[in-house]
């Protein structure tokens, strides 16, 4: 019991840490002194475009990154008890490829817009709107074919095939589509903290809270599917029930996140299993919190390294991640073997 509420403990200071060290550290040098007296509302002496970045990029920045961060590595856990497989994550079920279809739609077919009634909705707003509404068509679907399929691998295998649908979908218009809305996809497609703003936070945070309010709530009938369906079943778990449920906690948090951060690789794969080897036990009272909690702070490390060029720009998201991410699965992969 101690091993579990120290490690919690830790990597709660951890993700603090690195929340604040987001706030004092990126691309254009700022004095710490300087930062602090923004922070704590004494800016007036402070340079106007230094309390912009502060405020305005920085700061919503970092709570984007921990929020993402979180959810992602949620949902990844639900996922990979569900399906027992360690290889399973929040884009295995073909929801990540759903939003990246919805915002291939507006960008190479629509010309990066939307129409509703005589309201033209541009830019961040519609790539928002497109990649939700995706995402939650493919969940649509899922939810459907699991009232069909009792097996959870035949609904594992249709998740990939609506997956490659949506890829073979975006090829064919990435193909006809212009230069500009090709490289406009390109650069959604690299995935980044930075798109959302302090406005925007309020929006993704109530969405983000709400899928791991649903998440927490499905803690014991992950701990009862841990011994078997049967078991679970005699125990008086409705595994029907739980799996709808844990589709639409899943859904919920990859939607939004997808919709909010563009596609984010191997945090929801990868911190499941970190987790799992700080912890060393699946019981999920534990194992969620713990999960949440490495997913804010990887989030936040890969946030920062992203930012270690200075002012020669920032890093790609989609190029850090994996760095991370796959020595992780490697080393889970080859310890299983063993």
């Amino acid at each position: 019991m101690a091993r579990e509420k120290i490690s919690i403990a830790l990597m709660g200071i951890l993700m603090a840490t690195l929340f604040v060290v987001n706030l004092f550290v990126g691309s254009v040098e700022i004095p710490l002194k300087d930062v602090w007296n923004v922070l704590c509302g004494e800016g007036d002496t402070v340079r106007a475009s230094w309390q912009f970045i502060i405020l305005e990029n920085r700061l919503p920045q970092a709570l984007t990154a921990l929020l993402c961060g979180s959810a992602l590595a949620v949902s990844g856990l639900m996922l990979q008890t569900v399906f027992r497989n360690p290889l399973a994550g929040p884009s295995i079920l073909g929801i990540d490829s759903g939003a990246s279809l919805g915002v291939a739609l507006v960008m190479l077919f629509c010309g990066g817009g939307l129409m509703a009634g005589k309201m033209f909705l541009g830019g961040f707003l519609a790539v928002t709107i497109s990649a939700f509404v995706g995402a939650m068509a493919v969940m649509g679907l899922l939810l459907f074919f699991s009232t069909l399929l009792k097996n959870d691998v035949m609904l594992l295998i249709v998740g990939i095939m609506i997956g490659y649908i949506g890829s073979s979908v975006i090829s064919l218009l990435n193909f006809f589509s212009t230069a500009e809305g090709v490289h406009s996809y390109m650069v959604w497609g690299m995935g980044s903290f930075g798109g959302v703003s302090m406005a925007q936070i309020p929006w993704f945070a109530l969405m983000v809270v709400g899928g791991i309010v649903l998440s927490l709530l499905l803690v014991k009938p992950l701990n009862a599917l841990l011994l078997g369906y049967q078991y679970a079943e005699n125990l008086g778990v409705n595994i029907r029930r739980v799996r709808m449920s844990l589709l639409i906690a899943t859904g919920i948090l990859s939607a939004s996140t997808t919709a909010f951060c563009g596609p984010v690789s191997f945090l929801g794969l990868a911190v499941p299993h970190m987790a799992r080897l700080l912890l060393r036990k699946a019981d999920h009272r534990y194992l969620m919190p713990l999960s949440l909690l490495t997913g804010g702070a990887v989030a936040l490390l890969c946030n920062l390294i992203c930012a270690l060029p200075g002012d020669k720009g920032l890093i790609p998201l989609s190029a850090v991640t994996p760095l991370l991410g796959v020595p992780v699965i490697l080393y889970v992969l080859l310890r299983g073997k063993k």
